[in-house]
């Protein structure tokens, strides 16, 4: 008996050519085109089989479900933004550099934070960035539990953060924006105040976990 997906034989015990062409990677690649061009709602298993020409069961060889593939998708979009070496002795500046270089990672890809988003809840994905934002922290010398909890804190942040910006660069690509909140014709204004709340938001994160180890060392 095959695993579901495995590819069938021919006679003389060769693999069918259609399903031989196709790596993992091959399929992670195909699945991430899909994301980028028509957004993760519209990234389904048959979708993914009919543009690598396969059966959907063939899917199932590289990844055992969805929720897998996406984990995998998730881990590729992380690790697409390269993690950032220590700014000195400056862990601020670390931490801060860390969180625009993961908003980076997400944005390049349609419904990135979505994506990371919902493999991070269901503990399957995207750890790398958890641990990247862990380690910024932990150069400013608190326990390991204050930088489990402040790197949390700030991937949420971020995550929730480019999730809706996201969600609105789609929502005025499709005009369903009401003319009140609409992007301005040039999208400079809404994209400068769309980072601006970005770097402020860390800001205050870092700001808070600054007063808090002058409180404790105090």
């Amino acid at each position: 008996m095959t695993k579901q997906g495995e590819p069938s034989e021919k006679a003389g015990g060769k693999p069918a050519d259609k399903y031989v062409r196709h790596t993992r990677e091959d399929v992670a690649a195909a699945a991430l085109a899909i994301l980028d061009e028509y957004g993760l709602p519209d990234l389904t298993m048959r979708r993914l089989a009919s543009t690598l020409d396969v059966q959907p069961s063939a899917l199932y060889w590289h990844f055992d479900n969805k929720q897998t593939l996406l984990a995998h998708l998730a881990d590729q979009i992380i690790a697409r933004g390269a993690a950032v070496p220590p700014v000195g002795d400056d862990w601020a500046a670390t931490v801060t550099a860390e969180a625009q270089a993961l908003r980076d990672a997400l944005l390049a890809y349609r419904d990135g934070a979505e994506v990371v988003s919902s493999t991070l809840a269901l503990g399957l994905g995207a750890g790398e960035a958890h641990e990247r934002l862990a380690q910024a922290i932990a150069a400013a010398g608190f326990e390991s539990e204050t930088c489990e909890i402040a790197a949390a804190a700030f991937l949420h942040f971020i995550l929730g953060h480019v999730s809706h910006e996201q969600q609105r660069l789609q929502a005025d690509s499709l005009g369903v924006v009401s003319p009140a909140l609409a992007a301005d014709p040039s999208g400079m204004k809404a994209a400068s105040l769309v980072r601006e709340s970005f770097d402020f938001g860390i800001t205050l994160l870092v700001t808070g976990l600054e007063l808090q180890r002058a409180t404790l060392s105090g």
